[in-house]
């Protein structure tokens, strides 16, 4: 068997667990806590997004964001289109961004998904002002302080995929 047969054999393909992280974060989205709990809830389909888009460009792009943003969107209720258009403006600019790094480490991409999940909140912010919904920043610092805590849990449990 030649080298080039043998590598592309060696390789793991990404679809089902890319299938199945969609499926466990929209499971930790959707379940049901305590109120006092439930405020400290993670922006996990936000960091699966972003670690599948980081650590697997060639599978994942601007598409699987705008896919993950609009099933974000039907998940929470939330105005449709509202995760779409944040997840694919995350997911655009992280590419564009790390476009010429070949290997990201794990500090990077901590600072990378810390600043995305401050970018969302940001654009989550813009978009209910301008609608005229109220927005609490009391309520939102939870998630964001969970979530960029949350992020080495995900990308270590992750990362076995990533080629």
């Amino acid at each position: 068997m030649s080298l080039a047969k043998l590598s592309r054999h060696t390789q793991r393909d990404p679809l089902f667990p890319i299938i199945i992280s969609i499926v466990m974060a929209s499971l930790l989205m959707v379940y049901p806590l305590s109120y006092d709990i439930s405020g400290w809830r993670p922006l996990f389909m936000l960091m699966v997004m972003l670690f599948w888009v980081l650590c697997q460009p060639t599978w994942c792009g601007i598409w699987f964001a705008f896919g993950t943003g609009l099933f974000a969107d039907l998940l929470l209720d939330a105005p449709f289109g509202m995760n779409a258009l944040s997840f694919v403006v995350i997911a655009f600019v992280t590419r564009f961004l790390t476009r010429e790094r070949r290997i990201l480490t794990f500090a990077n991409l901590w600072i990378i998904a810390a600043l995305s999940i401050v970018a969302h909140l940001f654009f989550v912010w813009i978009a209910q002002v301008m609608s005229g919904l109220q927005f609490s920043f009391a309520r939102h610092w939870q998630p964001l302080l969970a979530s960029i805590l949350l992020w080495p849990i995900l990308y270590y449990v992750l990362r076995k995929w990533r080629i």
